[in-house]
C-alpha cells in the first residue's frame, strides 16, 4: 500500500513538472510575441510620427506606415529565422555528441515556427497606428489619435511583458510607456528639424 502512495506521488509530481516546464515555455514565447508587437508598435508609429513631421499628407503617412510593417516584419522573420537556425545547428551537434548520432527532432527548435511567430507579433503591433491613421483626415487631430491609440497599446503591451516576465508592473509600464513616447518624439522632432533646415 505504501509503495502504491509512493508511485502515485511519483507520478503527480513528474506531471506537476511537465506542467510547470511547459508553462515556462509558454512564458517565453508569449513574451517574446509581446516584445516583437511592441517593436512593430513603436517603430511604425515613429516612422510614421516622423514623415508626419514634414508630410501631413495622410496617404504619405500611411503607405511610410505599411511600408514600415512589411519590411520590420520580413526582417524580424529573417533574423529570427537565422538565429533560431544557429541554434537549431548546435543542438543537433550536441545530440549527436551525447546520443551517439541519434538526433531527436521534437526536442529541437523550428526556425520556420520561430520566424512566423516573430513576423505576426511584429505585424499585429504595427497594425494599430496604421489603424488609428487611416480614417482620419485631420492632420493634428490624426497625430494624436495616433499617439492615443499607441499610447493604449503600449499600456496594455507593457502590463503583459510585467506578467509573463514576473516584473513589477508600474515600473515595466513606465519603461515601457517612456520609450514608447521617447522614440515618437525624437523621431518627429529631428525629423522635422532636418525637413526644416536640411533639405533645401
Amino acid at each position: 500500500m505504501e509503495s502504491h502512495n509512493n508511485n502515485s506521488l511519483s507520478v503527480d509530481m513528474e506531471k506537476d513538472q511537465e506542467k510547470a516546464f511547459d508553462y515556462s515555455k509558454r512564458a517565453q514565447w508569449l513574451r517574446a510575441a509581446v516584445l516583437g508587437a511592441n517593436d512593430g508598435l513603436v517603430s511604425t508609429a515613429s516612422l510614421m510620427m516622423g514623415v508626419g513631421a514634414v508630410k501631413p499628407d495622410v496617404k504619405t503617412m500611411i503607405l511610410t506606415g505599411f511600408a514600415g510593417l512589411v519590411a520590420g516584419a520580413l526582417s524580424m522573420a529573417i533574423g529570427e529565422f537565422v538565429s533560431v537556425y544557429s541554434q537549431y545547428d548546435i543542438e543537433v551537434a550536441q545530440m549527436k555528441r551525447d546520443n551517439g548520432g541519434e538526433v531527436e527532432k521534437e526536442k529541437l527548435p523550428s526556425p520556420m515556427q520561430a520566424a512566423a511567430a516573430s513576423s505576426f507579433a511584429f505585424s499585429i503591433g504595427a497594425a494599430v497606428p496604421l489603424l488609428a491613421a487611416a480614417f482620419v483626415k485631420t492632420y493634428e487631430l490624426r497625430i494624436g489619435v495616433i499617439v492615443a491609440a499607441v499610447t493604449l497599446a503600449l499600456v496594455i503591451f507593457g502590463w503583459l511583458g510585467a506578467v509573463l516576465g514576473k516584473a513589477p508592473v508600474v515600473k515595466s509600464l513606465a519603461r515601457v510607456l517612456l520609450g514608447g513616447w521617447l522614440a515618437m518624439a525624437v523621431t518627429f522632432g529631428v525629423t522635422r528639424l532636418v525637413g526644416s533646415h536640411g533639405l533645401r
